[in-house]
């Protein structure tokens, strides 16, 4: 037998309230330094869309240019994701060895390195 059929206005209505109470959960269960590491991963990503963007839309000319860029975009989210899997409490039991400062060491020597690949593929 076929699947009862659901409105479009009961599917909508059960997204924004499922939506909703993730955004509420988000907001009283997370840290603040974790929200602070998910802006920045917000932030990073909406600098990638839009570079990829405008390659598409615009030019890509300096071709290098956009690779640099997009890498260092995609590398830095890389990055910082891994730096919220490490200092969230959630994960500790999976991070035993790993403190919040050795965490957050390890990212600043990485995107260090990272920065450096990429300003000398620019050229």
């Amino acid at each position: 037998m076929a699947a009862p059929k659901t409105s479009k206005a009961s599917v909508a209505s059960e997204t924004s309230v499922a939506l909703s109470a993730m955004w509420k959960s988000y907001i009283q269960n997370t840290p603040d330094r974790l929200k602070l590491v998910d802006a920045f991963l917000v932030f990073i990503m909406f600098s990638g869309i839009m570079q990829f963007a405008y390659c598409v839309l615009v030019t890509n000319f300096p071709f290098n240019a956009f690779l640099a860029g997009f890498a260092s975009c995609v590398g830095q989210f890389v990055l910082t994701a891994s730096l919220r899997a490490q200092v969230n409490p959630g994960n500790r039991s999976e991070f035993n060895d790993v403190s919040p400062e050795r965490a957050f060491a390890d990212f600043a020597l990485g995107s260090i390195v990272l920065h450096f690949f990429v300003y000398n593929f620019l050229g």
